[in-house]
């Protein structure tokens, strides 16, 4: 059984479903929290870009998980004007709302808590001090604005206090893949040899010239010397930093076992909410898998987005399925996606222990 200090797991992290209305500077509310990150995607109509914004870069600043552009101020299909205490404020852009606000379209919006913007720990190690940041150790989630120095072995202070599991960068003014650290990467052993492109399926990629062959530690991450996220100029980068919460969140990998009534289980500790799983591979099942359970609240779970597709939410048959359960969750399809025998899966999950500190139980469905 899996204890938390985090009482509610929705006043860290929240799915907030809602139906677009093209009305100018909308609230959408109901979140619970003033969040610090606001990613949205259009789960009904083709052809509409992922939006990513936080509170470190600021409104109206988008960035698109699904590519590897820049930062774009006046997107044509909307944008994030506000946080707010209980939401955010989308905006539609000269072209339209689809991206966040469309007529009639259906949105899901994941939203991340932040906490404090100053007295960032460093150590002797660090070498790049970030230009501005949010870090909760509560909910081991970190925002972290720097500029490179094109030097291997650069260290940047995360904040979060514990060594992260995952890490992601994406270059601010410039082009760049969103390059992905993740602890569970080629089983877990030696990961920060390896890289992920978040905005793309590709298998992990083995350069040092990313991590420098270096795995974070308890106050900063490592940087090779890839422009991609390294870079001496163009804006700078954005990285957010996430670690383990034991009952409410988890960076980890499983292998899979080719097979459906017998799949294999990946014990969290709490039952996801939000779930991203990723075979590291392969490139042709590599996709990036969103499942949450405010768009698929039954078992077997199928409805899936991708972090790197702007195309609508599907199901597809069993290619997808999984079963979320009240302690991990259940593989229940044997596609080279999930489940094939041997391969290597990354995962990253947030959700509700079975027991909080509160005593609330989290039950299966």
């Amino acid at each position: 059984m899996a204890y938390t200090t985090i009482n509610k797991s929705s006043l860290q992290m929240n799915t907030k479903l809602y139906t677009g209305n093209s009305s100018q500077g909308r609230s959408i509310t109901g979140i619970g929290f003033l969040p610090s990150m606001v990613w949205a995607k259009c789960r009904n109509a083709a052809n509409n870009n992922h939006i990513l914004s936080d509170s470190v870069r600021g409104t109206n600043k988008n960035l698109q998980p699904n590519t590897g552009s820049a930062q774009i101020a006046n997107n044509s299909q909307g944008w994030v004007s506000a946080f707010g205490s209980d939401g955010f404020t989308a905006y539609g852009g000269g072209s339209g709302y689809n991206e966040i606000n469309g007529s009639g379209n259906t949105y899901a919006a994941w939203n991340w808590k932040g906490g404090a913007t100053s007295n960032i720990a460093t150590n002797g190690a660090t070498t790049i001090t970030p230009s501005a940041y949010n870090f909760n150790q509560t909910s081991g989630f970190s925002i972290i604005k720097y500029t490179g120095n094109a030097t291997s072995g650069a260290k940047v202070p995360h904040g979060l206090g514990v060594a992260p599991k995952m890490v992601i960068t994406k270059k601010v003014g410039g082009t760049s893949n969103w390059v992905s650290y993740h602890a569970g990467v080629n089983n877990g052993s030696n990961p920060q040899n390896y890289a992920m492109s978040f905005n793309y399926n590709y298998a992990k990629d083995g350069e040092s010239y990313y991590w420098n062959n270096t795995a974070p530690d308890a106050v900063n991450f490592t940087l090779g010397s890839s422009t991609q996220v390294n870079d001496g100029g163009n804006g700078g980068h954005i990285a957010y930093c996430f670690a383990d919460i034991p009952g409410y969140s988890k960076f980890g990998n499983y292998k899979g076992n080719g097979n459906v009534n017998k799949g294999t289980f990946i014990y969290t500790g709490f039952k996801p909410q939000f779930l991203i799983t990723k075979r590291d591979d392969n490139t042709s099942g590599g996709s990036w898998l969103i499942y949450d359970t405010q768009r698929d609240p039954s078992n077997t779970a199928d409805i899936i987005l991708t972090s790197e597709g702007n195309s609508t939410e599907a199901g597809w048959g069993n290619t997808f399925d999984i079963d979320i359960l009240s302690n991990g969750f259940k593989m229940r399809s044997q596609t080279t996606y999930t489940n094939v025998n041997n391969a290597n899966y990354i995962f990253m999950a947030f959700g509700q222990s079975l027991v909080g500190s509160n005593n609330v139980a989290a039950t299966a469905r």
